[in-house]
């Protein structure tokens, strides 16, 4: 009985340590062992459960890269580049979470003053809420997309700060998005303080279907 006991024991020693070692060298856990909590996030976002139309990761490479480019084309000897990137969920959205399937992600990246935003996004609701027939009350001009960067906390609805400039995709259900913008002093701490966020509207869900707070990557 007693070395019964022991074999079994030992069994289950060796098994224990076979599935540790396998989940240490899975490429997908070194990963997130090895990232920041908001890169491990983006691991965890490319699992089946969002197939194959929306590679979270490759979305975020692919959004800071082309953000980054233009900074790099200029020079910025002088002038380090800081990136962020915003993951976009209904569940961000304030003060309801939408029922929608739609993702998308934001990459940004910062040289002195200079923001430059790219945007990519994914099986939304319905058509992007169109500011010209459904204007904000009062009409706001420089509302020219339903793409939005705010300043505010993730609790509230901060005013609006600039729009992006939005490319459908042949679906009428995705796209990309691209902005250029010259932040105040006030942006510039709003960035640094976790409180620039970006949202997006659809005719479904006026109020915002997606939305996510602009984070160093």
């Amino acid at each position: 009985m007693f070395n019964e006991r022991k074999n079994l024991r030992n069994s289950i020693i060796v098994l224990v340590t076979c599935l540790f070692v396998v989940l240490l060298y899975s490429p997908m856990v070194g990963r997130v062992l090895a990232q920041s909590p908001l890169a491990a996030s983006r691991v965890a976002m490319t699992a089946p459960a969002l197939g194959n139309r929306f590679a979270v990761g490759e979305q975020i490479d692919a959004n800071l890269a082309a953000a980054t480019a233009p900074l790099l084309a200029q020079g910025t000897a002088n002038r380090p580049i800081v990136t962020y990137v915003a993951m976009l969920s209904s569940q961000n959205v304030v003060p309801n979470s939408p029922m929608t399937n739609a993702r998308g992600v934001v990459g940004a990246a910062l040289a002195g003053d200079r923001l430059v935003v790219r945007g990519s996004f994914r099986e939304l609701t319905s058509a992007m809420r169109n500011y010209g027939t459904d204007p904000v009350d009062p009409p706001n001009a420089n509302i020219t997309s339903a793409f939005h960067v705010h300043r505010g906390s993730p609790s509230e609805n901060g005013p609006f700060q600039y729009a992006l400039e939005v490319m459908m995709d042949d679906t009428g259900r995705g796209g990309s998005a691209m902005g250029d913008y010259t932040l105040t002093p006030e942006q510039l701490q709003a960035l640094q303080n976790g409180m620039l966020y970006v949202d997006l509207h659809t005719t479904r869900n006026r109020g915002g279907e997606l939305r996510g707070i602009l984070m160093p990557a």
